[in-house]
């Protein structure tokens, strides 16, 4: 009897507890945000992810009424950044606006060199943008389309250089989906930024590069490059002038794109996340915002929790598969 009865007031126990967290969770949303929130941005400033959290922030300012503060923390393929937040209180203050590379690609290129697990230590709040990226070319090259692409890869294996802005991000997996697809050789050649990329696209020093559509737009209308396909499935509202690789006759279905998502560290309470998802979405109707970041190379795309985290866990198979048909590590 008397253990039913230990049993009994440990339940109850258990039961007030519970209670308590969820009435302080709802407190918490109910007084949310009270002081000014942190967006880690795992890169340096002045790149994609960053001049994209800088648009996203000045109108969640307004949107949520309090200061919204941009930190770049870059280094590691961005993991560092992407760390520093899961370590962080869960409590809403400290958000990542992470891209696809430190939140579904890292994990099968790095593998055990990583000290969090994206899918279990980051609550998804909100897609943002999808960001396509662009084929480019020297406009002296004898090939004008995808297809003509491809034809000269086949009856040049290994000639066809195409720079990229790193190993295992999602430019490289753009030329290692081509290459398979299409079963042609192509030599990945990293880089550190887009600019040189494209200088030596310009150059001639590689035959053609994956870039971001903000990062070429300049070089493309000055004739410098040529644009020859666009990554998206389908042509993109934010480049309708340039051919999808998908609608190619030898890349039939061809899709990869880069995203970038507003992220909680784990155990964030769940009126907080969704606070802040009804603010992304909120802020992305917003004319005059998506037209900033359709100006930056990326098609605001927003999302529920659970609709971003099935989007994730989509891609980060797809992935997957790249990196292991490819094997692709951190040292190629």
């Amino acid at each position: 009897m008397k253990r039913n009865r230990s049993v009994s007031t440990f339940r109850c126990i258990a039961v007030a507890c519970l209670a308590v967290a969820s009435g302080t969770a709802v407190a918490q949303a109910a007084n949310y945000p009270s002081r000014p929130i942190t967006i880690v941005v795992p890169f340096s400033a002045g790149g994609g992810v960053d001049a994209m959290a800088r648009v996203l922030a000045e109108k969640l300012r307004t949107t949520l009424g309090q200061s919204v503060v941009i930190e770049n923390k870059g280094g590691g393929s961005g993991m560092i950044g992407a760390q520093a937040v899961v370590k962080a209180q869960p409590d809403g203050y400290t958000l990542l606006m992470g891209s696809a590379g430190e939140t579904a690609i890292n994990p099968y290129v790095f593998k055990t060199r990583m000290q969090y697990a994206p899918q279990t230590d980051l609550m998804p709040i909100s897609l943002v943008v999808k960001v396509p990226n662009v084929v480019v070319v020297n406009p002296s090259l004898p090939y004008k389309t995808i297809d003509e692409l491809v034809a000269y890869a086949k009856a040049n294996p290994g000639k066809v250089r195409y720079g990229t802005s790193g190993v295992g991000n999602p430019q490289h997996l753009s030329g290692e989906l081509m290459a398979r697809q299409a079963g042609v050789q192509l030599t990945h050649v990293p880089y550190r930024g887009a600019s040189n990329q494209l200088l030596d696209v310009i150059g001639g020093n590689i035959e053609m590069t994956f870039v971001s559509l903000a990062g070429a737009r300049q070089f493309i209308k000055d004739g410098k490059v040529r644009a020859i396909g666009i990554t998206s499935q389908g042509k993109s509202v934010l480049a309708p002038d340039i051919p999808a690789i998908s609608d190619s006759s030898s890349l039939k279905g061809y899709s990869l794109e880069n995203w970038f998502g507003l992220f909680a560290p784990k155990g964030t309470p769940a009126p907080v996340i969704a606070r802040l998802n009804g603010a992304v979405v909120e802020a992305l109707k917003d004319p005059g915002l998506s037209t900033r970041l359709r100006e930056l190379g990326g098609n605001p795309t927003p999302m529920s929790p659970d609709q971003f985290a099935a989007f994730i866990k989509q891609d980060a198979m797809k992935f997957a598969k790249i990196v292991e048909d490819a094997k692709i590590t951190p040292d190629n």
